[in-house]
């Protein structure tokens, strides 16, 4: 006999404190940043783009330069400032901004800048004071950065625009396509490319002193990309692109269930029926959902973790809410699920989410909504030296 679904009633508001909560582990960051560091004897660029891959650029750059990053990386002029404005005083790369970007408070506030074409070259040399640049080439992408056919152009003309003191070239850079794939054909010749270009500045008379191709994928395994400074944003924040390193995730999400509810075999749940009981279970509800970030196209694969054990969601996520389906564990209002996490404990991690979302844990971290409350877990005084 089939008996209708019988809803408990949600937890107190006091029970259930203040919703999904983000939590961001910055010791993990500052284990990473020393991991890295013993990898290579190149200096390292820690980047921030993306407001710290979603973790909190300041505190992210905050650790990671009192861990040993001697350089920060963002992609535009506007992430740069606010860098500078929290009081960070190391180098600062920004490598991606229109040819109209105020220049003009870049060089005042010390920032370096990219070139990745003849027009940005000329917005830069007319900014007020005299800019720091890093030449871009492009090395496989075909995406940011000047296609080699116009590389000794541009070299000429940076030079004379640094004999004429409105630059200074300190730096040549590029990038890997495929260095989440150790000994792709493309890494070599990527490199080989990177050294034809920075032979090619200096034959036109420039002495770049920072040279720098490789991202986190590459730090981590294509060490004869290092040259004189790595990149690493990902990887800082515990995302192994090349899956070869065990680094230290550095986020943990949580949600309270908010209400509970008994229902009979076959049960549907959620928009579209996608999903029935297929027998007598509890469903828990969970107010977090894509609005949040969370992948929609991961229901039928994703789980999530309560009181120990991993359990399925049931139906399709929304945009403010899941459901999960807990069996017959006598679960209440008020406890807790572990959407993803380090993965110490059993529970998911970004990789598994990733991997049942057909996408990367970038995506994932840095499409992290405003409305989950973050909690950050500092790094206790003298534990980074």
């Amino acid at each position: 006999m089939k008996h209708p679904a019988t809803a408990l009633a949600p937890a107190r508001p006091e029970a259930l404190g203040e919703g999904a909560r983000l939590t961001v582990d910055l010791t993990a960051v500052a284990h990473n940043v020393r991991l890295l560091r013993r990898r290579t004897e190149a200096g390292l660029m820690a980047v921030v783009k993306a407001d710290g891959f979603g973790h909190g650029a300041v505190d992210v750059a905050r650790t990671a330069t009192a861990a040993g990053a001697g350089w920060l990386g963002v992609t535009s002029v506007h992430e740069a400032v606010a860098l500078r404005d929290a009081g960070l005083r190391v180098p600062v790369l920004s490598w991606l901004n229109p040819v109209d970007a105020d220049f003009d408070t870049a060089v005042r506030r010390s920032v370096d800048l990219a070139v990745p074409s003849r027009d940005h070259l000329d917005a830069i040399t007319r900014a007020d004071g005299l800019a720091r640049v890093h030449l871009h080439l492009d090395t496989g992408m075909a995406r940011d950065g000047t296609e080699p056919g116009a590389w000794v152009d541009l070299c000429r003309q940076a030079y004379a625009a640094e004999r004429d003191g409105r630059i200074r070239v300190v730096g040549v850079m590029g990038h890997l396509a495929c260095a989440e794939m150790p000994g792709h054909p493309a890494n070599a010749a990527g490199r080989r490319l990177f050294e034809w270009g920075v032979a090619t500045a200096r034959g036109a008379g420039l002495r770049p002193a920072v040279r720098h191709l490789a991202a986190s994928a590459a730090t981590l395994t294509e060490p004869r990309s290092h040259f004189d400074l790595v990149r690493v944003g990902a990887a800082l924040v515990g995302i192994d692109p090349t899956g070869t390193t065990a680094l230290r995730t550095a986020l943990r999400l949580a949600a309270p269930i908010v209400a509970v509810r008994r229902v009979p075999a076959g049960t549907p749940v959620g928009y579209g029926h996608a999903w029935r009981a297929a027998s007598a279970s509890t469903l828990g509800l969970v107010p977090i959902g894509y609005g949040d970030g969370l992948p929609r196209n991961a229901w039928d694969r994703a789980e999530v973790q309560v009181r120990g054990r991993r359990r399925r969601l049931a139906g399709r996520i929304s945009m403010d809410q899941f459901v999960v389906d807990l069996g017959d564990d006598p679960v209440r209002p008020g406890e807790t699920v572990t959407v993803f996490g380090p993965g110490d404990a059993g529970e998911p991690t970004l990789s598994d989410w990733a991997g049942w979302a057909d996408t990367i844990a970038h995506e994932l971290v840095t499409g992290l909504g405003p409305r989950l409350r973050r909690e950050v877990l500092a790094v206790a005084k003298g534990s980074l030296t």
